[in-house]
């Protein structure tokens, strides 16, 4: 069979970044709103009052400093914590082809790759801006690119689900080379006045080439030595938003059909799951976790990353080995995991081996064996 192989990622980076003090600031601010308009109820124990977030709580819960975002102003507007993102006419860029555009010219830049190298452009994320027409085919378009384009949606594992559907494309011969693109617009779904979850998410966006070996040109490729796909049902994740929630009356207005988790049951649940499948993946293949050189694990909270690197290695992972930038970032869903791939892979010689692994909402999971050629 051909080999096949990553041979370029994209990163784009909004402008703006907010810290975890910036973020309690506003926070804790609409608490003392909050909490002062509902006086009544709380004195007569009819509701509990809203408690307020720290820059400590965030940082020993999830290890995140910082993230970026696609609008600032909004979302530390205590009476309105939402991103101010207009809505722009159907003849212009939307916000996703417009930042997938930018990520997607720095992959094609380091794979060597112009528009007529292309013939398929997959746009993976956790949420999209519109059902139709995709995305996908927006940048395809953008881009110059022929072929063909479609959007795919598996949360936070889309960027390694979409990396085996380039895989499997190259691999029968359907296309030559993909583009897989991450538009990560995570704050437009967070409820920013949720104490448990108001510091999650960040924007990003992430782009990835997949293409037969011998067809690559760059100097830093990887090989796809196995993907590995996983996905159990649960409700511990959910996003209810869709057009159906202006069938029923009854919800409109009524609950946050964003971005909802039970975290400590994702805990419980995820991490066991996602070892015990790389492991296994290894297994097959014969490999060694000691062989190892590095673990682009998804970036979702510092201590699920320690664990699941824990029980692959049989020891703590080092800095260097699992390295992490959610401390930066925050979780910006299926682009994480890339963009540890993207940054942390120019110490590599060929011939060592490294996992790219992300997962998340359905459960799914989703594993990439990749070797430096």
């Amino acid at each position: 069979m051909t080999d096949i192989v990553i041979s370029g990622t994209g990163l784009y980076t909004p402008a703006e970044s907010i810290s975890n003090e910036e973020l309690v600031h506003s926070f804790n601010a609409w608490v003392e709103l909050a909490n002062a308009a509902n006086a009544d109820a709380i004195a007569a124990g009819e509701q509990a009052p809203v408690q307020p977030s720290s820059a400590e709580f965030i940082e020993k819960a999830s290890g995140i400093k910082s993230r970026y975002v696609i609008n600032k102003a909004g979302i530390l507007d205590p009476e309105r914590m939402v991103p101010l993102i207009p809505e722009r006419p159907d003849h212009a860029a939307s916000i996703q082809c417009e930042i997938g555009v930018a990520a997607a010219r720095e992959a094609m830049s380091q794979a060597g790759k112009t528009a007529a190298d292309i013939d398929a452009v997959i746009v993976a994320c956790s949420n999209l801006q519109r059902p139709y027409p995709a995305i996908a085919v927006e940048i395809q378009d953008a881009l110059g690119i022929r072929g063909y384009g479609f959007d795919m949606n598996v949360a936070c594992s889309s960027a390694t689900f979409g990396i085996q559907q380039a895989r499997d494309a190259v691999s029968t011969g359907s296309a030559r080379c993909v583009l897989i693109i991450n538009p990560e617009i995570c704050s437009g779904h967070l409820n920013f006045r949720d104490r448990d979850s108001h510091f999650i998410f960040g924007d990003v966006c992430t782009a990835i080439i997949v293409e037969r070996q011998d067809t690559a040109t760059a100097d830093d490729c990887y090989r796809i030595l196995d993907s590995k796909l996983q996905t159990l049902f649960s409700n511990n994740i959910r996003n209810n938003f869709g057009f159906l929630n202006r069938a029923d009356e009854s919800g409109i207005g009524a609950a946050d059909k964003l971005f909802v988790q039970e975290g400590r049951k994702v805990f419980k649940e995820v991490c066991p799951a996602v070892a015990r499948q790389i492991s296994e993946q290894l297994e097959q293949l014969d490999i060694a976790p000691q062989a190892l050189k590095r673990l682009w694990l998804h970036q979702a909270n510092l201590s699920m990353n320690q664990l699941i690197s824990r029980k692959v290695l049989g020891r703590d992972a080092t800095a260097e080995e699992a390295p992490i930038i959610l401390d930066e970032y925050a979780n910006t869903s299926s682009a994480g995991s890339v963009i540890a791939f993207h940054k942390h892979r120019t110490d590599f010689q060929a011939g060592d081996l490294g996992v790219l692994c992300s997962f998340g909402a359905g459960y799914s999971i989703g594993s990439v064996i990749l070797q430096r050629i």
